[in-house]
């Protein structure tokens, strides 16, 4: 289940900038645990500002060198804020199927970087081009799903990936299906994100 909005997504949330180094030292605190200790650090909503309580679906990016060395989210919201950053701050170092665990001699030059997503809001299309008229380069995260095929791209993909088809065709990919695979079944969602740092 994908979390819907009936009405386009806003830029909100709008972390204060304490808000935002609490969670960028959790998501590194959470991974200094994990080396040490082998699990998930434990983390109680009552050591953070009430700010950070409510339930959000978020993602850890880390970098190595300006390399991608994990990345893992959640598209629904089904923990707190500080709960969802410490798991996958957690899993994008060691569980990262695309890369080994991160190693303690990783960890200093290791940066780290949250994504917060919105409510996603159901695109209706009836073709390939009609849901790709409705992408908005640098805006839009993408969830992509036929059947069991599901993945995303967080808005930082247009990055990379600047032109909609582009970005659509390797989505597709990244969901195991092939670049040019079209079905009257697909579906599709846009959200947005408060990215930091």
């Amino acid at each position: 289940m994908v979390p819907m909005s009936s009405n386009p997504p806003e830029h909100c949330v709008l972390l204060s900038e304490t808000d935002r180094v609490f969670l960028l030292q959790l998501a590194r605190k959470s991974i200094a645990y994990g080396l040490e200790h082998a699990k998930l650090l434990p983390v109680s909503n009552y050591d953070y500002p009430e700010s950070l309580h409510v339930p959000r679906a978020t993602f850890v990016t880390l970098h190595r060198h300006d390399q991608l060395r994990g990345c893992i989210g959640s598209l629904e919201a089904r923990r707190s804020l500080v709960e969802d950053v410490a798991y996958n701050a957690h899993a994008a170092a060691f569980h990262d199927p695309r890369f080994t665990p991160l190693t303690r001699a990783e960890l200093d030059d290791l940066s780290i970087h949250i994504s917060i997503l919105q409510p996603a809001e159901r695109l209706r299309f009836h073709s390939e081009h009609e849901l790709l008229t409705q992408l908005r380069p640098g805006i839009d995260g993408l969830i992509l799903q036929e059947g069991v095929h599901r993945a995303t791209f967080l808005p930082s993909v247009w990055e990379s990936l600047t032109e909609p088809q582009a970005f659509l065709n390797h989505l597709k990919q990244k969901a195991g299906l092939r670049m040019d695979y079209w079905s009257d079944k697909m579906q599709a969602w846009r959200y947005t994100t408060e990215s930091f740092p």
